[in-house]
């Protein structure tokens, strides 16, 4: 499992591209609507802070124990850029915790139930034995996209989320 990486995934409608520096310029678009902050925090980024996230983010964990995989959605026949998922991996624990953000265009169509499907399905054949999601509590969007792929809620709360489990 220390050799995980994000390779190439697709849905019917998405293609599923492992995150690089190059994309931040198109992301920092998507992810440019200050509502699409409200639940998951911060402000948009431009497109230099996105570049220097994205470094870090391809360089890899700092943690030899942890492995990020982070992918950008592309919409097939558009090649538009419409979003992001990502699993934070942690073999020795058997964990992998699963986020996904779609841009404000985009939402409402289903795209972060396929790629967080796709992402989901791919962590269980790795094995990856227990996947977490955290949702805030008034996201009931996100909250539907986690019940979609077979997470359930937990009587936990960590940083004002609801902490999310699905044990394949």
């Amino acid at each position: 499992m220390h050799t995980l990486r994000a390779g190439e995934l697709g849905t019917g409608r998405l293609e599923l591209s492992p995150l690089r520096v190059a994309h931040a310029g198109e992301m920092a678009v998507v992810l440019g609507d200050p509502a699409l902050h409200g639940f998951i925090g911060g402000v948009p980024l431009s497109g230099d802070a996105l570049r220097e996230r994205y470094a870090r983010l391809e360089a890899g964990s700092p943690d030899p124990g942890v492995v990020w995989c982070n992918w950008v959605l592309r919409l097939r026949g558009e090649g538009r850029l419409v979003g992001t998922v990502q699993a934070t991996v942690t073999p020795a624990a058997d964990t992998a915790e699963v986020a996904w953000v779609v841009g404000t265009p985009w939402q409402g169509r289903g795209f972060a139930t396929e790629a967080a499907r796709a992402v989901t399905a791919w962590l269980t054949a790795v094995p990856v034995g227990r996947l977490v999601a955290h949702v805030h509590p008034d996201h009931h969007a996100s909250a539907a996209v986690a019940a979609a792929c077979g997470f359930a809620p937990t009587p936990q709360v960590e940083d004002g989320e609801v902490r999310w489990e699905y044990r394949p």
